[in-house]
């Protein structure tokens, strides 16, 4: 029997678990609350590149020794830094989960920040950054949440941008670290056949030390904007992605919007998939995709082919778009898209580093567990009538941004621009 237990140390780091007792394996995260959307323009990027140097070493592990210390055991070690939290997570053997909190808490207690270190993580993050804009597929992306949300914190890129990265100082991320990295901004997490209680107290351990203040937090709701850009970039492919603002984690409309982008681009049975690709044979790529925060989201859709297809892939997309927004959806589909969304929640369920993510974000968001019970039991709340309700509110075809990069963009410029997904 699964079950989830949460406890809030005196300093306000909050401990969440959820015990699967037939596992051989525990996944653990150190969820730290700060992200490119809490950042200062000045040191736009910082919460990504101090992700980087706390790998570097700490005050009692090398680099080599952080690397070793799970990788020996045959478990995993791994960080990621989003718009709003980073989060640090190990994947071991139930019998090392202690080993696997140690390593954790002393990257998110004890970083070293030696000024070698600084100078040579600099320049390979600065590389990153370099090499990020010949990956069209992703660069395609942050030039959306720029175009879309301008000023806005959560318009930035995560890996911050040349200009910034260069002219950070070691001082800053120092300070940064001790800023954000306290009691009342983390949250640790566990799924495995791990013990409450020992994970408390561990938690205790390593980390009852943290401090406890309350931190600003960046709630301003951003503004999508409508917008055409195009970019001309040299490959073998045009770019295409089209967005619309839509629900955040909090909206009643939320599984709703699971529903709608599983019709339009989730899979190979979606509309789009089979429109484009199966019977036009215009793409290779193409589908759509939800991007949820705490007080925003973007569903997007994403297409790449030859730039003599361009033209005709926009227009189907955007007939779709518009049979979509005036027929609905019927039963029949609602029925097939919920399976589809329920089967993918279900089998989530049974991967334990998914569910160490999962009730994370739910305390994150939510500040509560919601089992996965629930989450079927709204999906299956979901009625043609809400998924309309919902195309009627969010799926403004005048409130559209689209973003035209790669070769041969430059030629479809004055086409792309001028672009009506009405009509």
């Amino acid at each position: 029997m699964i079950r989830f237990k949460k406890t809030e140390l005196t300093n306000g780091i909050r401990v969440v678990s959820e015990n699967h007792p037939h596992s051989h394996a525990a996944a653990l995260g150190v969820w730290v609350l700060t992200g490119t959307r809490d950042e200062d323009p000045k040191v736009a990027g910082i919460s990504h590149f101090l992700e980087h140097m706390v790998f570097k070493g700490t005050k009692t592990r090398s680099a080599f020794q952080i690397a070793k210390s799970l990788e020996a055991l045959g478990g995993e070690l791994n960080a990621f830094t989003t718009r709003e939290y980073t989060c640090y997570h190990a994947y071991v053997l139930k019998d090392h989960w202690y080993k696997g909190l140690d390593v954790l808490s002393d990257l998110a207690s004890n970083m070293a920040l030696k000024r070698d270190d600084f100078r040579l993580e600099k320049s390979v993050v600065l590389q990153e950054i370099a090499m990020s804009e010949d990956e069209l597929e992703d660069l395609i992306f942050d030039v959306y949440f720029d175009r879309a949300l301008g000023r806005h914190p959560l318009g930035r890129p995560i890996l911050g941008n040349l200009k910034s990265i260069a002219k950070l100082k070691q001082s800053q991320v120092l300070q940064y670290y001790r800023e954000r990295y306290i009691g009342n901004n983390i949250i640790v997490s566990c799924t495995g056949n791990v013990d409450h209680q020992e994970l408390v107290e561990a938690v205790q351990k390593f980390l009852g030390g943290k401090i406890k203040r309350r931190v600003g937090s960046a709630s301003r709701k951003p503004r999508h904007r409508p917008f055409r850009e195009v970019i001309e970039k040299p490959g073998e492919q045009t770019h295409l992605l089209i967005g619309f603002p839509c629900t955040s984690f909090k909206d009643k409309l939320r599984f709703e919007a699971f529903i709608v982008n599983t019709l339009l681009g989730g899979g190979m049975t979606s509309k789009l998939y089979q429109k484009i690709r199966e019977k036009r044979g215009l793409v290779y790529t193409i589908h759509s995709g939800l991007s949820t925060f705490l007080n925003f989201g973007l569903l997007s859709i994403y297409a790449a082919c030859e730039p003599k297809n361009m033209k005709q892939v926009v227009k189907c997309i955007s007939s779709e778009l518009r049979r979509v927004v005036k027929s609905g959806i019927s039963q029949a589909e609602l029925d097939l898209f919920k399976t589809q969304v329920t089967g993918s929640v279900l089998l989530g369920a049974d991967d334990i580093d998914n569910r160490m993510q999962s009730i994370a974000i739910n305390e994150l968001v939510f500040g509560k567990y919601k089992p996965v019970e629930n989450i079927i039991e709204e999906i299956n709340k979901v009625t043609v009538k809400s998924v309309n309700e919902y195309l009627r509110r969010y799926l403004d075809l005048e409130n559209v941004g689209a973003v035209l990069m790669g070769a041969g963009a430059n030629e479809l410029s004055d086409w792309f621009k001028e672009i009506d997904f009405k009509k």
